[in-house]
């Protein structure tokens, strides 16, 4: 099924995520939303508090990103319960960035390449790894999202006023985007 994407001024999103249990309910049936929410939106990543759960749930599909990136080719995978433990700091790349919470907002943001993260799969099996490059970059956008965070907060205070008319146009309702979504205020 295909969930609403809740957009920028929902509560949901400013919210810090709860680690989730085995025995959430139906925690499949809500993963495979996650996923067709994901390829309707034609994102690479989405987090639970996004379509409205402040769960620690990511899914992240970079397969589409294989052309440029080939090792991405059939990278699709779900997080659950992950945490950046740190970052290293000594390299970083500023990159642009967009979110499906933020629909025709796009700035540049400057992110460590290199994070040290654990997480469990589906299976609750738990993961300790350090990871580069574009899916260090995806994944702390993403769980930026359950630190109740967005990548806004990480743009300079000049930028930020610059994109404020769009920002309160989202908090009014009006957004323009190709999949469904939840605006705040019950605006739509």
């Amino acid at each position: 099924m295909i969930l609403p994407i809740y957009t920028y001024g929902q509560p949901v999103l400013r919210k810090v995520a709860q680690d989730i249990t085995p025995e959430y309910a139906n925690l499949d049936g809500f993963i495979n939303d996650m996923y067709e929410t994901l390829d309707n939106s034609e994102g690479i990543g989405l987090a639970a508090p996004q379509v409205g759960r402040a769960d620690r749930i990511v899914v992240i599909d970079l397969n589409v990103l294989a052309e440029d990136y080939p090792e991405y080719k059939g990278f699709r995978k779900v997080f659950i319960n992950p945490h950046i433990v740190e970052k290293d700091d000594k390299e970083t790349a500023t990159s642009e960035e967009g979110c499906l919470s933020l629909p025709g907002i796009h700035e540049k943001v400057t992110r460590p390449t290199r994070i040290h993260v654990t997480y469990q799969d589906v299976n609750f099996n738990t993961y300790d790894e350090w990871v580069e490059g574009y899916l260090a970059r995806v994944m702390q956008h993403e769980f930026d999202h359950l630190e109740g965070k967005m990548f806004i907060d990480h743009v300079s205070p000049l930028r930020k006023q610059m994109i404020k008319g769009k920002l309160k146009a989202l908090l009014q309702g009006r957004v323009s985007c190709h999949y469904k979504v939840k605006v705040p205020l019950g605006k739509r």
